[in-house]
């Protein structure tokens, strides 16, 4: 039996483990009932009258009875609130309302602050939350201020939330000598749901009293329990309502204009660019509970700028989606995390099959050119569809379509103009579908990809696979009446196809590397033109009460790729962790709160090797009674073998090593908060990493803040990998230099953020990151033989290295038969400074004005691998810098 099925029968073997033992926890569930309590009932008025929501809450409908049963969460779980809250609901034939009267014992200390909207600040705060579908598993919150600002998100598996829905309603607060008031319309349109004669919904109310850090709930869910939508009251009354048709049209038209220093020469670098852009939104309802979203000619190019990094590894770099189109509703793609509230990575990424950054990409094409070359900035997105709601009997479902134009960059070859394209038409696909059974007891899903390229040159064709395409399923199930134990997981495959060239390209890259020389359980395929791989990963999580436990098994096969239409870490590993933990929500004489966790675990690649980190890791988490916290984790590993080391080469021995971290955060109710964090490690062979990180928040006023984020590290990493050099004498490692060298690194940056709010609908915001990274590389070397930390140092042992016009010459063996060989100077000394400035206007509901501003300073040319702060800082404002001016406005029209 070969290596793949001995892998494959133990991650069955170990999955079947997970499932007996969950029996076994379903039983011993029992033991730890936390009883079921009565559903409280609220009755929604139906409104005769036209209500203005102001806040004076002056109508007939509100001087009805309300509800006032609150209970505390915060800061002493289940007991009475110190200030009294009345909630009523009321409805019409087109919207659902809500008002609250929140008395304040001292209504001067009530604390209001202006924020952007979805800015969740630092003040006292009225939560409204609806289950439409009274499904006990999703719904809406709907969030206002004193000052009135608003915040919005939709729920999704109970207690997850997804912040990047924007809703269109109205809200009014007011302060008053009683209190503060809250008055909240939400048109039926806004909401999904089944159409019947009589509704029944599940609400909740939540209020912050921010000066007390007091949170008190209408239908109150205890700590040690999980949850939040399933402990919903009971909304009954609504009837003989017309929601109408969502049918929603938003145009909108940008400018830019860019600015940057003139390149004598080149025809493309001017200085000047301007460029012109029109399209439209649509949203429609298809019906009451399913909605289209559709963008014609849209303009996908982001306000925010993503932050610089370095990045020395073989993995790709990480960033979050920043694009309205794809973020909205966004929670309908995610996958594999349904049921459990507890995930935990243990040295595990999840691969994600849907990662919606891929559409409209830089293009990735390359031209070889001795002329100047002008590349677009990304691919130009020619429409895109999305469909999201629910659909027969209760499936969750969500679908996007994109096509992407064929993209050209533009030569200039001594004047003479030619194009050669870089990107071809594609087309980008994905289905996602969830049906959830026994009110959410038990889920099943499942998300298929699709890409599809045009490719007509044969550079395309050796550099991108022509289609890729992926399935995979989902799933779980709660093991006991009281949902204490899930069990949740998914399963899937992937298969891309491509010419002989780019399979074989793809093989040998990261992370697959197939050409491993001391890998059997691979085998690299000259002649394949598709690849094909599978991956999944089962956990086992307790869900409330003081004691935690959770664990986890995973496997990625090494022919596993996503990466045409999702992103992944890594493949060819088997994981699995077992964590053991308790916490405590009873304040005690020091702590309010506490936590800790012990947990375990363990890597191996498909040939049995123990691969990555084998810890064993200590976290703790305690929270004081002043309101300060404190983190800290601890991490022991002993020494294991490490596979991506020479980037295709032999497995390489890692050490034993030893981190840590920790951070304090200080109380977030004061006008200055700050938060202060480190990271260490230290291993056995010499490599050694010191951070350190800042964070100050200052709220001088209830409509200004700023906050400062500085932070540090130095890294003297004894082995950096640098290249890999082809040599049929150097049998020790199979024909290949894998040539290393120690490197100091310093990394250096500070996000600055500021906050400017005129009003809840008028803001300026701005970011500004100033990054300096310098690498200084010593002692070449290659690595000596597999399965060890040894290197054979150039300048030693008969081997020559010289240094002349920034190229280090090599000869491994001076007088000996292998071949010299040169390589450029590593050291780097990057510095860059970059921000943007934006004035956000929301002058109607829906439709707003953007002015932006963004610059960008690079200076990554002088002292390499020197660094001085004082020095290099000055040479980053001194460098040049690119402008850019936006100017963006869109109008909505409800048809």
């Amino acid at each position: 039996m070969n290596r793949k099925k001995r892998i494959l029968i133990l991650f069955i073997f170990f999955t079947w483990m997970l499932m007996l033992t969950l029996s076994l926890a379903g039983k011993a569930a029992k033991k730890e009932k936390t009883g079921n309590k009565e559903q409280k009932v609220v009755s929604a008025y139906k409104a005769d009258e036209t209500i203005k929501i102001d806040g004076f809450l002056k109508e007939e409908t509100w001087q009805n009875t309300g509800y006032s049963s609150f209970t505390q969460s915060e800061p002493e779980d289940g007991a009475a609130p110190t200030e009294k809250t009345v909630v009523w609901m009321a409805f019409d034939q087109k919207a659902v309302y809500v008002a609250a009267r929140l008395y304040d014992s001292e209504p001067g200390k009530i604390i209001g602050l202006l924020g952007r909207r979805d800015d969740f600040v630092d003040s006292d705060w009225f939560i409204f939350s609806v289950d439409p579908y009274y499904d006990r598993r999703s719904g809406y919150q709907f969030a206002v201020n004193p000052k009135g600002s608003i915040t919005d998100w939709t729920i999704f598996n109970d207690e997850s939330r997804d912040e990047t829905w924007d809703g269109i309603w109205d809200s009014a607060a007011r302060i008053d000598d009683k209190g503060w008031t809250v008055e909240i319309r939400i048109p039926f349109d806004q909401l999904r749901f089944k159409k019947k004669e009589n509704y029944v919904w599940g609400v909740n109310f939540r209020r912050f009293i921010k000066r007390k850090n007091e949170q008190v709930m209408f239908s109150w869910t205890p700590k040690e329990e999980s949850g939040f939508v399933s402990h919903f009251a009971r909304l009954e009354g609504i009837k003989d309502i017309n929601p109408g048709r969502l049918i929603e049209v938003v145009p909108f038209t940008a400018g830019k204009a860019a600015f940057s220093t003139a390149e004598e020469g080149n025809p493309f670098e001017t200085g000047k660019d301007y460029s012109t852009n029109a399209g439209v939104d649509m949203k429609i309802g298809l019906k009451s509970n399913l909605t289209m979203d559709l963008s014609f000619n849209p303009d996908f190019g982001q306000v925010e700028v993503d932050p610089a990094v370095i990045n020395l590894e073989a993995a790709e770099t990480y960033f979050s989606e920043k694009r309205p189109f794809f973020i909205e509703g966004s929670s309908i793609f995610r996958f594999g995390r349904g049921g459990s509230n507890r995930f935990i990575g243990a040295n595990w990424g999840d691969p994600s099959f849907f990662y919606s950054r891929r559409i409209g990409r830089s293009p990735q094409g390359y031209v070889d050119s001795e002329g100047y070359v002008r590349y677009p900035e990304w691919t130009t997105i020619l429409g895109a569809a999305k469909i999201t709601g629910k659909i027969g009997s209760g499936w969750n479902v969500g679908f996007l379509s994109a096509v992407t134009e064929r993209e050209y960059a533009e030569i200039d070859l001594n004047g003479l103009r030619s194009s050669e394209e870089v990107e071809p038409f594609s087309y980008y696909g994905v289905l996602r579908a969830q049906k959830e059974f026994n009110e959410g007891r038990q889920g099943l899903g499942f998300i298929a990809t699709s890409v599809v390229r045009d490719l007509r040159t044969d550079y395309l064709k050796e550099a991108l696979n022509s289609s890729a395409a992926s399935f995979a399923l989902d799933g779980w199930a709660f093991l006991d009446k009281d949902k204490i134990w899930v069990f949740t997981g998914w399963f899937g495959g992937t298969r891309v196809a491509g010419s002989k060239e780019r399979i074989y390209d793809l093989q040998v890259s990261y992370p697959h590397y197939f050409q491993r020389p001391d890998a059997d359980h691979i085998e690299l395929d000259e002649d394949a033109t598709s690849l094909n791989g599978w991956a999944g990963r089962f956990t086992l999580n307790k869900q409330k009460g003081n004691f935690l436990f959770n664990a986890a098994l995973g496997a990625i096969s090494p022919g596993f790729n996503s990466t045409d239409m999702g992103f992944q870490w890594f493949s060819g590993m088997v994981n699995g962790h077992i964590m053991v933990g308790y916490q405590s929500f009873k304040p005690g004489k020091i702590f309010r709160e506490w936590a800790v966790n012990l947990f375990t675990q363990r890597n191996y690649d498909f040939g049995g090797n123990k691969i990555g980190e084998q810890r064993l890791i200590f976290i703790s988490h305690f929270r004081f009674l002043n309101y300060w916290s404190a983190y800290y984790q601890l991490s022991v590993n002993p020494k294991t073998w490490m596979k991506f080391f020479t980037r295709g080469g032999p497995l390489a021995l890692r050490l034993p090593h030893t981190w840590m971290n920790f951070s304090i955060h200080s109380d977030d109710r004061k006008k200055i908060v700050f938060m202060i964090g480190g990271y260490y490690s230290t291993e056995e062979s010499g490599s050694e990493t010191k951070a350190g990180y800042l964070g100050l928040r200052w709220k001088p006023s209830s409509n200004f803040s700023i906050g400062l984020f500085p932070d540090y590290s130095f890294e003297n990493n004894v082995a950096q990998w640098v290249t890999n050099v082809e040599d049929p004498f150097m049998t020790d490692t199979f024909g290949t230099r894998h040539v290393f060298a120690n490197i100091k690194q310093n990394t250096l940056s500070c996000a600055i953020h500021i906050n400017w709010i005129f009003t809840p609908k008028l803001s300026l915001q701005g970011y500004i990151q100033p990054f300096i990274a310098v690498g200084d590389y010593q002692g070449l070397k290659e690595f000596a033989r597999p399965k060890s930390f040894d290197f054979n140092l150039y300048g030693e042992n008969g081997s020559t290295i010289s240094y002349a016009d920034e190229t280090y010459t090599i000869d491994p063996d001076g007088p000996g038969p292998a071949p010299s060989f040169s390589l450029g100077n590593p050291d780097f000394n990057y510095k860059s400074l970059r921000g943007t400035i934006v004035l956000r206007w929301e002058y109607r509901p829906g439709s707003t004005l953007y002015a932006v501003w963004t610059q960008n300073r690079v200076d990554d040319y002088s002292d390499p691998g020197d660094f001085r702060f004082g020095r290099d800082f000055g040479n980053l404002l001194r460098a040049p810098g690119d402008n850019i001016f936006m100017l963006k406005f869109t109008y909505r029209f409800k048809m």
